[in-house]
């Protein structure tokens, strides 16, 4: 972290930046700063000319503003407040918290940007982002809103880039946004399983013992970790298939209801029970698996209880096969192998399940809708 006086600026923040903001805002030269960098003046000079010609970029503009309204603050101005979010000053503690919740925005973002043809569409003046994936002839979709604080990070670390700024500007994730997604995936796993060595969560049932067990074919186990891609998702995938007509396999609503429970899924997982036990939803499960409606944790239990509530109303084979395609984002071929199915069946099955998931939640939605 800069230092220099009362000035402070966040660790999160790229090195490129902070140099640029000691520099522009808190007024140190370049030799100064190099000097306490260790370095040679030109490196810092190459920097911070690199960070001032990314200004061009609106996201990256407005982050540095950010910053600089909260953490140089002029002396003469004294009617400037802190923005909103992980810009404003904190303590250690808070700003532990807030770089765990920009990690969980950061991972979920990415993962949207990966799929084929997804872009973070940011407007003038608006306060939320949007992703949106272009479905070719049938338009495009949104898949994700975020907030801008968030997107103007992931722009300052250079995760996401826009070709050509504008009214409505258009980012894509970058080199560098994929290799911060493969490490904050990898951080969520390694955080999921100290906590499962530690006793702070239920531990991941093995499910390839599970399935021995019940007299299954080894073969057609789970592994005991299912990795989240992170590409695009096998339904995405599926869903530019056309069948036999030339119409789409999957339709959007079908595609828009499995994604809606990976995002169920994914935020069941978020919390003080992380690694959550469904083995009770796959073939040859146990019913020792999490029970909805159970005080388990905060936050995400609603989460767990729309998960545990849909994979009851699929039954046994639909639930399987959605649990595994739409939320450990198996593919079609080995989920197929995994539970002894013929080859090219899968589709066929996954489809019943996704129409069955599609009134599942349309009669959900029916339930909650007030009378009068």
């Amino acid at each position: 972290m800069e230092k220099h006086m009362d000035f402070t600026v966040p660790a999160w923040v790229p090195e490129g930046a902070q140099r640029y903001l000691a520099h522009t805002e808190a007024g140190r030269s370049i030799r100064d700063i190099a000097r306490s960098a260790g370095c040679h003046a030109s490196t810092i000079l190459r920097q911070i000319r690199r960070i001032e010609m990314r200004r061009d970029d609106p996201l990256v503009d407005a982050a540095l503003q950010s910053l600089a309204q909260c953490h140089f603050p002029s002396v003469d101005d004294t009617t400037t407040g802190s923005a909103p979010g992980m810009f404003a000053p904190s303590d250690e503690d808070a700003f532990s918290s807030e770089q765990e919740t920009f990690d969980g925005e950061a991972l979920r973002i990415l993962r949207r940007l990966c799929e084929t043809g997804a872009v973070l569409a940011v407007a003038e003046e608006m306060d939320k982002a949007v992703v949106v994936r272009d479905n070719g002839e049938t338009g495009t979709t949104r898949t994700a809103v975020v907030e801008c604080a968030i997107a103007q990070a992931l722009a300052l670390k250079d995760w996401i880039s826009c070709d050509k700024p504008g009214r409505i500007s258009r980012y894509r994730i970058s080199a560098a946004g994929r290799a911060a997604l493969s490490h904050l995936v990898a951080e969520a796993e390694n955080r999921a399983r100290s906590r499962s060595e530690f006793g702070l969560a239920e531990a991941q049932s093995p499910f390839h013992a599970a399935g021995a067990q019940a007299g299954g074919d080894p073969g057609n186990a789970v592994p005991r970790r299912a990795r989240y891609s992170v590409s695009e998702s096998p339904l995405i995938a599926l869903s530019r298939r056309r069948d036999r007509d030339g119409k789409l396999f999957l339709d959007e609503t079908l595609v828009s209801a499995g994604e809606r429970l990976r995002e169920d899924f994914e935020l069941a997982q978020i919390g003080p029970q992380v690694a959550q036990n469904w083995e009770r939803f796959l073939t040859g499960g146990g019913q020792n698996g999490l029970m909805f409606g159970a005080e388990t944790g905060r936050g995400s239990s609603a989460a767990r209880d729309r998960v545990a509530r849909a994979l009851a109303d699929l039954g046994p084979g639909l639930s399987d096969v959605a649990l595994r395609c739409c939320c450990y984002l198996e593919g079609l071929e080995q989920a197929e192998k995994r539970m002894g199915w013929s080859a090219r069946s899968g589709k066929i099955v996954l489809r019943i399940a996704l129409q069955r998931l599609k009134r599942h939640y349309e009669e959900q939605s029916d339930q909650d809708r007030m009378i009068g």
